[in-house]
């Protein structure tokens, strides 16, 4: 017998634990592989080459059930003796639609390290494998769920083993240390294991090790990394001890139980960049957290953002469509979250996921849609058009502020404007110009260069903002656009004025009237109308010269 696990990954730089896993642990059973493949792959391709497997092992997301039940009707139409089974957390709650379809076999449900073993073991005679899902003379039957999976079994096992090391090296990295969720968000499937189990720490440390020598991008699954005090501390500093250059570690966080020793090994020890953290804050609306059984200071929160943000990159999200939040709860909540200027602020909208608890709340009038990934379309909070339009925000805030092209003009917005309001009119805007996914660079600038015009008129800051972040962006001197250089005579006085190496670097100089320098440092404008200097090498992103120019007209 031949068996292949398998899944389609988003994207060809992220890699599935799950499989590696499962294969880890069944490497021995005769005749088992593994293979990673990508929703965007030619799936006759995928198809051609499952057909000669006795029995193909999809796991399943929302991001890949529709392209993988694709893939599966394609290898039954190559070889209808392939067996198909499923498993993940796609397919492990309201299945019945999915054990329906002519080309899947089986489902396993929940996890899959005691089914899958039993599954190799049993198979083609499977009556008896736990948790499985399948078809018998057309009647859907559902074998009873094993014991819990006892995860101290992984003492010495390695997942990452079987890949080739230098292929670990354009991944992004995926390991767990820990199964579970203290918290019971209402929307999200981990609150539906609330005990919280460790892997062994030789084994998170011996993987750990591996991905930092052969990997960049290392991301840590667990909902909660900084539940105990002293493992967080532990594989933080064995991450201090061992990481690689180019090393990047994300874990995802919750702010306001920071432990202040972790807070203070932070400040003294971590060096800057090599952590990212992610939190959830979701939203700041507390009637809203309190209705999806959520519990988070804000205030807390915002604290410990603000204090690690110069060691610390952060990733800060929201979820727009939450029982209670209507329009002015959101708008609030995202101002408040964008004023911490975090690198990323990811504004996600409310999904259905199947066996979450979100799924059976009639009173908030929910209409979503039924297929993945089961989006929020409308409720007695938001209006089908309140929605739209903060789609087209979100793509303003993807285009401008994610992407990091207009940082300085959306800090002085912030600061001096309404966040939310400016993002949603040019989104809006944006989309009556160019589509969202096809512009150049220089239509960026433009798009929100004429939008501030329209807007603000007289604001001639936001104009040279824009104008410094468009000179800002380029690793070359690009087009002169959106503000006007010296002359070549003034150019040249002050390149020799200043000694500047005008053989190495390339030079931009900016008549603008306030002090950047301290709008950068302080957040503050200043009048002062002075030259700004932006150098290039060819190489590296731009940069501003210290030297302080006053301009005289």
């Amino acid at each position: 017998m031949k068996y292949l696990l398998s899944t389609l990954n988003a994207k060809y730089i992220h890699s599935n634990l799950a499989i590696r896993l499962l294969y880890e642990l069944n490497q021995s059973h005769n005749g088992l592989a593994w293979k990673e493949f990508t929703i965007k792959e030619n799936q006759d391709e995928v198809a051609d080459y499952c057909k000669d497997f006795d029995v193909v092992a999809f796991s399943c997301y929302i991001w890949n059930i529709t392209q993988t039940l694709a893939v599966a009707k394609k290898i039954k139409a190559l070889n209808s003796h392939t067996k198909i089974l499923l498993g993940g957390p796609e397919v492990s709650y309201e299945y019945d639609d999915i054990i329906c379809l002519p080309e899947v076999d089986y489902i396993i449900i929940g996890e899959g390290e005691i089914p899958f073993a039993e599954f190799l073991k049993s198979f083609p005679e499977v009556q008896a494998v736990p948790a499985l899902v399948h078809k018998v003379n057309g009647e859907i039957k559902v074998n009873p769920m094993p014991a819990m999976f006892n995860v101290a079994l992984y003492e010495g096992r390695m997942p990452y083993q079987f890949d080739e090391p230098e292929a670990l090296n354009n991944k992004v990295l995926y390991l767990e240390t820990s199964r579970g969720c203290p918290y019971k968000c209402e929307f999200c499937l981990a609150s539906l294991d609330n005990k919280v189990r460790y892997l062994p720490m030789s084994t998170i440390k011996n993987t750990l090790l591996h991905l930092m020598q052969h990997g960049k991008v290392i991301k840590f699954l667990d909902r909660t990394f900084n539940v105990k005090r002293d493992f967080t501390l532990e594989i933080f500093q064995f991450i201090l001890d061992h990481h690689q250059p180019g090393n990047v570690f994300q874990f995802e966080i919750t702010a306001d139980i920071l432990h202040p020793d972790i807070i203070c090994f932070i400040h003294e020890k971590v060096p800057k960049g090599l952590f990212r953290f992610e939190i959830g804050i979701q939203t700041v609306n507390q009637k809203a957290n309190l209705e999806v059984s959520r519990k988070q200071n804000f205030e807390k929160t915002k604290k410990i953002i603000l204090d690690l943000s110069y060691k610390i990159e952060m990733h800060l999200d929201l979820i727009v469509g939450l029982p209670l939040d209507y329009w002015d709860d959101i708008r609030f909540s995202f101002n408040e979250v964008f004023h911490l200027f975090a690198p990323e602020m990811q504004l996600g909208f409310l999904k259905f996921l199947k066996g979450t608890t979100m799924r059976n709340k009639p009173e908030h009038g929910f209409v979503f849609d039924p297929m993945p990934p089961y989006q929020l379309i409308e409720s007695k909070y938001l209006s089908k058009e309140q929605l739209g339009k903060i789609v087209q925000l979100e793509h303003a805030l993807e285009i401008y502020w994610n992407s990091g092209k207009a940082i300085n003009t959306m800090k002085y917005v912030a600061l001096r404007y309404d966040a939310f309001d400016f993002l949603l009119g040019l989104g809006i805007y944006f989309g009556t110009q160019k589509p969202y996914h096809k512009y150049s660079l220089n239509d960026v600038f433009q798009i929100v260069q004429d939008y501030a015009k329209q807007k603000y008129p007289d604001d001639i800051i936001l104009q040279e903002l824009i104008g410094i972040d468009y000179y800002l962006h380029f690793k070359v001197k690009p087009q002169i656009l959106f503000l006007q250089e010296l002359n070549k005579a003034e150019r040249n006085e002050l390149i020799a004025l200043h000694q500047l190496n005008h053989h190495q670097f390339r030079f931009a100089m900016l008549p603008i009237h306030f002090d950047f320098h301290v709008f950068q440092k302080a957040m503050d404008i200043v009048a002062y109308e002075q030259v700004l200097m932006i150098q290039y090498n060819g190489i590296q992103k731009a940069k501003v010269v210290e030297t302080k120019i006053q301009f005289i007209n």
